[in-house]
């Protein structure tokens, strides 16, 4: 039988600081993302946004990261959770990002250049590009002799 598929990656910009928690013996970074779409109605373009909630484990050393406005790439999946409270069941759909590696601070801020941290001073493993740079230092590609 095949295997399903479930994998998100979004583009967009935190709504509010990130808040983290311990959940038993691990700890939970929830935040929620505005991605932009446009939209053409007649001969007008508007802008869409789409709203969604990220939870995102192990993330206690960047959460400090995660403040309004800041731009982010998250890589996750979807997660329906269902519960019943006073005969009404309620539904949420999240993205859950399993650890830091599915997350990329892309800097750049939309809350007029506030930002509490500058993403500059990020740390080193938070983006993808630093990784592969590091894991691909002392490698010999056999262009040595290349002039660029």
């Amino acid at each position: 039988m095949a295997r399903g598929l479930n994998k998100v990656m979004l583009i967009g910009n935190l709504g509010k600081d990130a808040e983290t928690r311990q959940a038993g013996s691990a700890t939970v970074t929830n935040f929620s993302l505005a991605t932009a779409r446009s939209v053409k109605t007649g001969e007008t373009w508007r802008d869409e946004t789409d709203w969604h909630d990220i939870v995102l484990w192990r993330g206690e050393n960047v959460a400090q990261y995660l403040t309004k406005g800041t731009q982010v790439y998250i890589e996750g999946r979807l997660q329906t959770r269902r519960w019943e409270k006073d005969g009404q069941k309620h539904y949420r759909t999240e993205v859950v990002c399993d650890g830091p590696s599915g997350l990329l601070l892309l800097g750049g801020n939309r809350d007029g250049g506030r930002q509490s941290q500058p993403a500059a001073k990020a740390p080193r493993g938070l983006n993808a590009l630093d990784e592969l740079d590091r894991s691909m230092q002392g490698v010999d590609d056999g262009d040595s002799d290349v002039p660029f």
